[in-house]
């Protein structure tokens, strides 16, 4: 197996270095300039729902200097922390970089979240504005209470439109690298949340350092379907993106037929999901192939299997003429590379997509790493692995096990400055000497490739590549007495797709028992009703789908908190 290793993309930066910028790398700020310098009239922004919206790189920035103007002639000042949040737009990227061209803290927050779950973020975080869509605007903070002020970022609300903004720009402070530029909050909607501190020099290292192991171009055209307060969309598409010069294409909704129909009126070359879209795709395309009968069906797989052969030995990809009748299907004629992150990836659908011509890799990362430490070279991509691991990124297996398998930490400009006012988290899981502890479980092979074997410690990933924390929907179950004990597990939904549901593992109180006479099917009944009040309360991918009654207590600590591991080690026997 061949191995690749691109030289530095980024060497043009040395032109500016000294001239927009001091030190290693710019920051945010000086990044998006340094695109629009290069790449004035390249197209920066577009979307097509509700109307079709386009903007060059000189238009988005000076839109994203009134944005920043209006903020600090309203009294913003360098490190005030300032949230976004609403569905995918380009109204969404120009409120995102003008609170960092204002010399703020842009701090992106679920729009799925509910007005209180937000509102809590907020406090936390100490966040003094919010951009968000017209819909919701009025319903936050809708008491007072935290004396937020409010833009828009649609049309037609009585709050400031993001793009009617407007003042005199005046050069900000200075971000230095050091600074934080974002707060990602990765958990906590209840309780203590965990914000995750990435300054400038983690997004926009990552940003560069990323493109070790894939070449970007100014003329490539990404999609940004996936929520983009995600890491993983914010940096491996509008960063990307953004740092060379190309564009995004905004997607609003997370329907198959209105992807296809984006994806190729957009002619996107960059199309970065999850699993379970690359799932539905695959899986609808060859179900369409097998009802032109078993001859046919037969005589495609076999030309795959010769397709992918030449493409992994002897680097020749003859995929897309073979099948160009196939990718159109799939909007994908235009497609240059498909990248799969946020959760594991069947090896069969990786291969499938490779044989018929398409560059098809997965990466590997967190929030806390910005997220990219991995990912697989087109040139020499491995199935089975996660990504090889990008420049400057160092990895160290801890505690491995016969296999060679253990604690994957991760050291490298890009990790993380800490959890935000939560020095305990953060002492948890980063060293003094920069180490993280990722919490997953996996090796290194000799070439740098990472294979993953394991989970974090508890979090459940659903087949959307949702991370779900399970002590949020434990929560839940607080108010119910007639429930002793509740475990959140996940559990395997599909083993080829590698997908997860959630399940709970419930241990009835006494109290409950006697009041129905033992009666079991009684006892499940009401258990049942309890899981549907609240799976109202839980968004989508966090509603319980398997629900298991215990005959005995479970395993609890000296300080009485269920032992998952041991309750997970025997249900997922049952």
């Amino acid at each position: 197996m061949k191995t690749i290793d691109y030289v530095n993309t980024w060497s043009f930066l040395d032109e500016y270095r000294g001239k927009e910028f001091q030190g290693s790398w710019p920051n945010v700020k000086e990044m998006f300039h340094i695109s629009v310098l290069r790449y004035p009239d390249n197209h920066c922004l577009r979307a097509f729902s509700p109307k079709e919206e386009r903007f060059t790189y000189r238009e988005a920035e000076e839109r994203i200097k009134a944005v920043a103007a209006a903020l600090m002639e309203s009294g913003v000042k360098k490190g005030d922390k300032i949230g976004v949040s609403g569905k995918n737009s380009p109204e969404w990227a120009i409120a995102y970089f003008g609170i960092i061209y204002a010399g703020a803290i842009v701090v992106p927050l679920d729009y799925l979240l509910k007005d209180a779950e937000m509102e809590h973020l907020m406090a936390f975080g100490g966040v003094s504005r919010l951009f968000i869509d017209a819909e919701r605007i009025d319903s936050i903070d809708k008491d007072g209470t935290l004396g937020i002020t409010k833009y828009s970022l649609e049309p037609g609300s009585s709050y400031p439109f993001v793009l009617d903004m407007d003042g005199h720009y005046a050069e900000p402070e200075r971000a230095e690298g050091s600074d934080i530029a974002a707060i990602l909050f990765t958990s906590g909607t209840t309780g203590t949340p965990k914000g995750v501190m990435l300054t400038h020099d983690n997004l926009v290292s990552d940003n560069y350092l990323a493109q070790s192991n894939m070449r970007i171009y100014p003329t490539d055209v990404f999609y940004a379907i996936l929520p983009i307060h995600h890491a993983y969309t914010m940096l491996a598409v509008l960063y990307e993106a953004m740092g060379v010069g190309a564009e995004v294409v905004f997607g609003k909704k997370l329907v198959v037929s209105q992807i296809l129909r984006e994806l190729k009126e957009g002619q996107v070359t960059m199309f970065l999901a999850v699993p379970m879209l690359f799932n539905k795709m695959i899986a609808a395309l060859m179900n369409g192939v097998r009802k032109k009968g078993i001859a046919v069906y037969g005589l495609i797989r076999a030309l795959m299997g010769l397709s992918g052969l030449l493409k992994k030995i002897f680097g020749i990809n003859v995929g897309k003429r073979m099948f160009g009748f196939l990718l159109r299907k799939l909007s994908l004629e235009s497609n240059r590379i498909c990248i799969c992150g946020g959760g594991p990836l069947p090896a069969s659908t990786f291969k499938m997509f490779n044989e018929l011509g398409i560059d098809f890799v997965q990466g590997y990362g967190l929030t806390e790493t910005s997220p990219i430490t991995h990912l697989n070279p087109v040139e020499a991509y491995r199935e089975t692995s996660v990504g090889k691991k990008i420049k400057e990124c160092e990895v160290r297996i801890v505690d491995p096990d016969s296999d060679g398998n253990g604690t994957i930490y991760i050291k490298g400009p890009m990790v993380m400055k800490g959890y935000y006012n939560n020095p305990e988290a953060t002492a948890e899981v980063l060293s003094d000497d920069g180490w993280l502890n990722t919490g997953d479980v996996g090796h290194e092979d000799g070439d740098g490739y990472l294979y993953l074997t394991g989970r974090a410690k508890n979090v459940i990933v659903t087949e959307g590549g949702k991370n779900v924390f399970p002590e949020e929907i434990e929560d839940h179950f607080q108010l119910y007495d007639e429930i002793d004990q509740v475990c959140i597990i996940g559990y395997e939904l599909d083993k080829s797709m590698k997908s997860e549901g959630i399940r709970l593992i419930a241990y009835p109180a006494d109290s409950l028992r006697k009041s129905l006479n033992g009666d079991a099917a009684a006892i499940e009944k009401r258990i049942n009703e309890i899981v549907s009040e609240v799976n109202k309360e839980l968004q989508s991918y966090k509603k319980i789908t398997k629900v298991t009654i215990a005959d005995e207590p479970l395993p609890m600590t000296s300080t009485k908190k269920v032992k998952r591991f041991e309750v997970k080690a025997k249900f997922d026997k049952v």
